[in-house]
């Protein structure tokens, strides 16, 4: 009986002890299974963000590179502080509402940092602050964009930047330009040990066309004297057999001192040191047979 009794109580411990293996055991499938949960919680998670990311970008560049003017891509209009309409860009308004078939007191400009108003052109909402996203439909209205000067472009292969010194935007990479205090404005690194410094050299008008160089998008030339002038200015000069620059009378390409010496006389044809054929018809006039070389001068262009 004692035998029996003893088996039964081991039984009996046997079965007690193996009731935590079975618990512990449930435990474990339990947690493996809460981790696959969990785990395909955040694969699903990580799915739905990057479908959000991918329709947040396809909704930032809707309409990219498709509205704009012939100054700029963008997806965006100004409205005019000065005359309340609404128009592309400044230069838009600038052309239209400062020519001569305009009355002259009616004539006027609008500073790019006084715009304060801006239109989505995709869904015409006018902004109540200027940024860069719609605030209605989330469209970038320029793929680059300044809030200083107010300025949009989506052609961001033209290097856009901001500089402090100049106060407006250029074009071509901050790398390859430098900030000339004493001429006001960037130029290129190649003259930044060369250039003949002349206080203002782009604030001025171009002598040719009356186009204010500072802010003005066709290419200008820094010529060896220090002065600035637009490149299509400049062969319209060497058109006409002008080749000094009206201000400083200094010629604007390589002349030999021969040719100098007898520029204000009546000369024959003859063969010149540099290998340029030339002609006097009296005073100032020449005319070059043979293309000159400009390798000393550098061009810069405005945004």
């Amino acid at each position: 009986m004692f035998l029996m009794g003893e088996s039964l109580v081991n039984n009996f411990i046997s079965l007690g002890a193996d009731e935590p293996e079975e618990i512990n055991g449930n435990h474990k499938e339990s947690a493996i299974a809460s981790s696959c949960s969990q785990q395909s919680n955040i694969s699903s998670l990580l799915a739905e963000t990057r479908d959000d990311n991918v329709n947040t970008t396809e909704r930032l560049n809707q309409g990219f590179m498709q509205y704009g003017c012939s100054h700029y891509r963008r997806r965006c209009q100004i409205r005019a502080s000065c005359c309340n309409e609404i128009f592309y860009c400044c230069h838009c308004h600038n052309e239209a509402k400062n020519n001569i078939i305009i009355e002259g007191k009616l004539r006027h400009d609008l500073p790019r940092h006084e715009v304060q108003q801006v239109i989505c052109s995709l869904c015409g909402t006018e902004q109540e602050q200027v940024g860069q996203v719609c605030v209605n439909c989330g469209v970038y209205m320029g793929k680059y964009f300044c809030k200083t000067c107010i300025f949009y472009d989506d052609d961001t292969s033209r290097s856009q930047y901001h500089c402090n010194g100049c106060g407006i935007c250029r074009i071509g990479g901050h790398e390859i330009f430098f900030h000339c205090y004493k001429c006001g404005c960037c130029y290129s690194v190649h003259l930044k040990n060369s250039h003949p410094c002349v206080e203002g050299a782009m604030h001025p008008d171009c002598l040719v066309c009356f186009d204010y160089l500072f802010e003005s998008r066709n290419d200008i030339t820094v010529m060896p004297c220090g002065h600035t002038i637009h490149t299509n200015c400049l062969k319209e000069m060497r058109q006409h057999l002008q080749y000094a620059y009206p201000i400083c009378s200094k010629y604007v390409c390589d002349i030999c001192p021969r040719c100098r010496r007898s520029l204000r006389w009546k000369l024959p044809q003859h063969q010149c040191l540099n290998h340029i054929t030339i002609k006097r018809f009296g005073f100032c006039a020449m005319t070059v047979e043979q293309p000159q070389k400009f390798s000393f001068m550098w061009w810069l262009r405005n945004a």
